[in-house]
């Protein structure tokens, strides 16, 4: 027998056992989980959703910082301030009867209760209260 045939042969053989234990390895391996979806952080497309948007901790800027957020994600801060009341957790207030749009400000804001307060005196559809827990995630500094 020739020495090439024999090398030649060898290779096949090779790959034969590496491609079936490839193929075995793939029919006994764990079903792939179907992850959650994610949860929509944006503002509606079509809507305008207007938020409110209130410190309710004794650090100073918090609610300016939510306010960038909220807006680079598409909602409309239309008011800003801080509140007497202090808290430990963030709250999200539908102010509008629309809890899905409540639902997307808490999630933007990486999670946060949320309850229904309509009121139309406010002429918001949406107040967060900013908890001393809530966190703004890391950023670039604004001018």
């Amino acid at each position: 027998m020739k020495p090439g045939r024999v090398i030649v042969g060898a290779v096949a053989v090779l790959a034969l056992a590496g491609g079936g234990w490839y193929w075995w390895a793939r029919a006994h391996e764990a079903p792939a989980v179907a992850a959650a979806p994610a949860p929509d952080l944006t503002a509606p497309s079509r809507d305008r959703v207007r938020v409110e948007v209130l410190n309710a901790t004794t650090t100073r800027g918090l609610a300016r910082r939510a306010t960038f957020l909220l807006r680079d994600r598409g909602f409309d801060v239309v008011l800003i301030g801080t509140t007497g009341a202090r808290q430990d957790s963030t709250v999200v207030l539908d102010r509008s009867n629309h809890p899905a749009w409540a639902q997307r400000v808490a999630a933007a804001l990486g999670g946060a209760r949320v309850e229904a307060r309509p009121d139309s005196t406010f002429y918001v559809d949406v107040t967060v209260l900013l908890g001393r827990t809530w966190r703004p995630p890391a950023e670039p500094l604004r001018p």
